[in-house]
């Protein structure tokens, strides 16, 4: 006769789907590489991921780690914002953000907002306020995609 599992304390207490995705969320942003901003985004659908992105260069270009920042206007422009990357890979593999959800380490700055609501994105996760830009709160609130801040513990 088979041993039985039986199953952990631990599961039986499992986190929540929206703590465990903003994890991973952190986890990715582990891998930014232009430390001025280490963002990291997770894009879901059906409680299965889609895409994750990271602030980083564009592929084949040098990273912010390794050939320093292009600044322009207090930004750098060497990097794509996570959000971005998360989006232009679901794009390049041709995978629909319609409905999906983001998890994101900071508030989406204004033109990763617009990419959000463009991309078909219902639902905001954030970790962090970083320069909330009014006219993206605005947006979100016309589009009726809601933002939601969610702070997780370790």
């Amino acid at each position: 006769m088979p041993d039985t599992i039986q199953p952990s304390k631990r599961h039986a207490q499992r986190e929540s789907w929206d703590h465990y995705f903003m994890k991973l969320a952190l986890n990715v942003a582990e891998r930014s590489t232009c430390e001025r901003a280490t963002v990291g985004a997770v894009l879901v659908k059906d409680h299965r991921i889609i895409a994750t992105g990271y602030n980083g260069s564009i592929s084949g270009d040098p990273h912010c780690d390794e050939a320093g920042h292009l600044m322009r206007d207090g930004h750098c422009i060497r990097t794509l914002h996570a959000e971005m990357n998360a989006i232009l890979q679901c794009a390049l593999n041709g995978v629909s953000t319609k409905g999906a959800t983001v998890y994101v380490t900071f508030f989406p700055c204004l033109n990763c907002t617009k990419a959000l609501v463009q991309a078909g994105v219902s639902k905001i996760y954030y970790a962090n306020d970083y320069r909330n830009d009014p006219y993206a709160e605005e947006l979100l609130a016309n589009h009726h995609v809601e933002a939601v801040h969610l702070t997780v513990k370790d």
